[in-house]
């Protein structure tokens, strides 16, 4: 049941502009499914979804790519108009963007495939980024200065 349901959420996702988790637990009842917005939540994680704008004035999911070549460059894109700002604090790097634009940046920094980052967290505006030690953070800090300059 649980591999149709991820199959499912992947098709309504490609059909539909799915901006939050309620209109996609609204989708899957209408497809049969029951399902709470726990189950939904725990989905999007292991399908790996991420919300970008829509082009609409608001956001949906969509599947987020493994990045190599051309595709990469779209998500430097990305990233250079969605940060405003960054710094770090011990092993922590804090990333700021533009309001809603911290999934699509944070998404960018993930498929940069830095080995010293071991993990990212994204919110609204900010993005945390965790990193092995303070002077790998310190390196990404450098890094993404540079990288946002071009």
């Amino acid at each position: 049941m649980k591999k149709k349901r991820l199959q499912k959420i992947l098709e309504l996702i490609r059909e539909y502009d799915v901006e939050n988790q309620d209109i996609l637990l609204k989708l899957l009842q209408k497809e049969g499914f029951q399902v709470t917005q726990a189950t939904i939540s725990r989905d999007i994680k292991e399908l790996d979804l991420v919300k970008v704008a829509s082009g609409y004035g608001g956001y949906k999911y969509i599947e987020r790519e493994k990045q190599t070549g051309k595709n990469s460059d779209k998500y430097i894109a990305i990233f250079r108009e969605s940060v405003t700002g960054i710094d770090y604090a011990g092993n922590l790097v804090v990333i700021k963007s533009h309001i809603g634009m911290a999934n699509a940046a944070c998404a960018a920094v993930d498929t940069m495939n830095l080995t010293d980052v071991l993990g990212t967290i994204a919110g609204d505006d900010t993005i945390f980024v965790a990193c092995k030690s303070e002077q790998a953070a310190k390196a990404l800090c450098d890094q993404i200065d540079k990288l946002i300059v071009g």
